[in-house]
């Protein structure tokens, strides 16, 4: 189901990226992961388009019924019609996908 959420995520991300006119966007910084598969993980990347993304995951309750990931993070992107920047930070855990940003209503 996390799993699910996240690729949701980079699915969003990816169509806010802009249509028609393409350009060659370059990783200007990358935070290697560090997923050994064992309790948590940890990336992130930066796009010379302005688009972002940050997440790190613990695992909570190992190992019990109740085993689930705690997921945090963040994606960014520029509207390249307004070149205005949107950032939404997210938490996923046990209570849901719960995003924010100033550009979503409370």
């Amino acid at each position: 189901m996390k799993l699910l959420v996240a690729f949701a995520l980079v699915v969003v991300a990816a169509s806010a990226a802009p249509q028609g006119h393409q350009e060659d966007v370059l990783l200007v910084k990358e935070t290697p992961s560090d997923n050994i598969g064992v309790g948590h993980y940890n990336y992130g990347y930066e796009l010379s388009n302005g688009q972002a993304h940050q997440e790190s995951a613990e695992l909570l309750n190992a190992g019990t019924e109740n085993e689930s990931l705690a997921v945090r993070g963040s994606f960014t992107w520029v509207d390249p019609q307004t070149n205005v920047r949107y950032t939404v930070n997210y938490v996923a855990d046990e209570n849901g996908f719960q995003p924010q940003g100033d550009h979503i209503p409370a």
